[in-house]
């Protein structure tokens, strides 16, 4: 049970206007956003602790990155946090993100287009268990495009790996100001936060491990209904 207070209707009118917000891009058309049409594709990958051969543990590498991706406590909070109502389905999840940007704090609205959740053929042969899920910008972020958080585990030999898949390009911002900074600075700012995201992933998931499987709470980003806080409901009141 969560010890989390309820949303009064008008809070939960908030969060819905994000629901209800359309992307600011055609997913449908992911497949033909690729280097030459001017986007940007980029993919990361990381080595955890390795398991036994066969399913994944229930208590091992790869079910702990997949409660650390759950819970949205890997990104690096100097950089990106996440306020999101955590008892909602993950499928359904909307998320208002704060980004440190130029000395400034910018509130963007994302959404899960997809959890996954299968075991798939590994080109070599064998199998690999797959579990993550993406999210996928919505109207006034910055940029355009989606990202993929996912932790596989080879069936066959026990290695385990999370990897990141990035489509994105720059969005439409109507600041010159804004619009100057992020293109000096987004592209840096997109490597570093998948870097540190999975450099600090592996960290949470080795504590959990060492540590009897407790969770990651103050090391990442404070989670919480966005609600609760001011300027991320004024942001959230610009789409209703």
């Amino acid at each position: 049970m969560s010890d989390r207070p309820a949303l009064t209707a008008r809070q939960q009118a908030r969060l819905a206007a994000y629901t209800d917000t359309g992307y600011n891009f055609d997913p449908d058309q992911l497949a033909d956003y690729t280097a030459a049409t001017g986007w940007r594709v980029d993919d990361y990958e990381t080595e955890l602790p390795a398991e036994a051969p066969g399913p994944p543990e229930a208590r091992g590498s790869w079910a702990a990155a997949r409660e650390v991706l759950r819970r949205y406590s890997f990104p690096p909070p100097g950089l990106i946090s996440g306020i999101f109502l955590p008892d909602q389905p993950l499928a359904q999840r909307v998320m208002v993100l704060r980004a440190q940007f130029l000395g400034f704090s910018f509130w963007f609205g994302v959404r899960i287009g997809g959890v996954t959740d299968e075991t798939r053929p590994l080109p070599g042969g064998g199998q690999e268990q797959v579990w993550g899920y993406n999210y996928r910008t919505l109207e006034g972020h910055f940029e355009r495009g989606q990202i993929e958080f996912l932790v596989h585990k080879d069936l066959t030999t026990g290695r385990v790996w999370c990897h990141i898949h990035a489509v994105s390009q720059t969005g439409r911002i109507r600041n010159p100001f804004y619009w100057l900074g992020f293109k000096l600075f987004g592209r840096r700012l997109q490597v570093r936060f998948s870097r540190q995201s999975l450099k600090r992933l592996k960290a949470q998931v080795e504590q959990m491990l060492h540590e009897n499987w407790q969770a990651p709470a103050t090391a990442g980003p404070a989670v919480k209904p966005i609600s609760a806080h001011e300027e991320a409901q004024e942001q959230v009141e610009k789409n209703q």
